[in-house]
């Protein structure tokens, strides 16, 4: 199944969409829901898929992009929070900030949260997570290295495209997952190489802090990131799930 949110007549909607054919939701993706209005795609504007409370990044998750830069290997998940204010949706711009000389894709897949947890253990896991979308953690790298911790560099508005909509019913552990500017594929793995899954992720981060609905989870990056330019179009793809595409702007 693949939810998501839209503008539907100039009206934010929770959707479902069935082929071709989007259902409008009476409800709560979150809850109970029902199916009513149906229009098709092309009547309607995709937003981010959810507004999270907060989100929840993992860094160095691929061995390959660990020795991309030179980093070691961590005993447990890093993690670091972006704000809600740095989600945007498909199509939407992504701005690069006048303090930024060098702003870099990070294409990751992203665990949406379905209901509120804490302490959460391996085995109730799928409980907590509705599904899965297509992510970028854009990322101010010289901004990053400059200030030895990753708060500013990553939390500029914008830095968050979510999309196109959530699939419900995925393996996490095993998706392919590419990156592609202008055209060109600039990454490509496989999630069945992070070093953490994603539902020791839920569990791990569940420990620290308590997961909300619509919370989002990004799993990290595999090897291959790189900069972005004033005019770049950057495209998220993952199986199952579909291509998350966003424009740059200066």
């Amino acid at each position: 199944m693949f939810l998501g949110r839209a503008m539907v007549n100039g009206k934010t909607q929770y959707v479902r969409i069935v082929g071709e054919k989007v259902e409008v939701l009476e409800g709560d993706i979150f809850g109970t829901f029902n199916p009513g209005e149906v229009t098709t795609l092309d009547n309607i504007k995709f937003l981010a898929p959810v507004e999270p409370s907060k989100i929840i990044c993992v860094g160095l998750n691929y061995k390959d992009h660990i020795a991309e830069f030179k980093n070691q290997i961590p005993e447990e998940p890093v993690i670091f929070l972006k704000p809600p204010t740095a989600v945007i949706g498909p199509k939407e711009e992504i701005f690069l900030p006048p303090e930024s000389r060098r702003v870099d894709y990070e294409g990751e897949l992203a665990v949406v949260i379905k209901k509120a947890g804490r302490n959460i253990t391996l085995e109730e896991v799928s409980e907590y997570i509705l599904g899965y979308t297509c992510a970028n953690d854009v990322t101010a790298r010289d901004l990053q290295r400059k200030d030895g911790q990753w708060t500013r560099g990553k939390s500029f508005d914008t830095f968050c495209p979510l999309g196109p909509w959530i699939a419900t019913e995925l393996d996490p552990g095993n998706l392919d997952i590419e990156t592609w500017l202008n055209g060109e594929l600039r990454q490509k793995s496989n999630t069945s190489q992070m070093l953490f899954h994603p539902y020791f992720l839920v569990s791990f981060i569940s420990r620290v802090m308590t997961l909300k609905p619509g919370d989002v989870i990004l799993t990290g990056t595999p090897s291959g990131v790189g900069k972005l330019a004033a005019g770049d179009v950057v495209e998220v793809r993952i199986s199952g799930i579909g291509s998350l595409q966003n424009k740059v702007k200066a």
